[in-house]
């Protein structure tokens, strides 16, 4: 089986990834607009959008692991049939 993960992934690691990405993105936007225009308060504002999209991301990695363990079982127990 050579397929690459991202092509047989599930759907919700791929939201969660999109997501945690996105949403990070948005974050450090945020910043670098409070950076610019001096404006503190931004900052804190962007914080919860970073640690929400790291969330995801860790979330998307738990999905990855659990769709890889199943698999790796099915494939297990195709070989002890054999």
């Amino acid at each position: 089986m050579l397929n690459d993960f991202w092509e047989t992934a599930p759907a919700g690691y791929k939201y969660a990834v999109f997501g945690g990405m996105g949403l990070t993105f948005i974050g450090i936007i945020i910043i670098i607009l409070g950076a610019i225009t001096s404006t503190a308060a931004m900052t804190y504002i962007a914080l919860p959008f970073i640690g929400v999209g790291l969330l995801c991301h860790m979330a998307s990695l738990g999905l990855r692991g659990r769709s890889i363990r199943k698999e790796l079982k099915a494939a297990e127990k195709r070989s002890q049939q054999k």
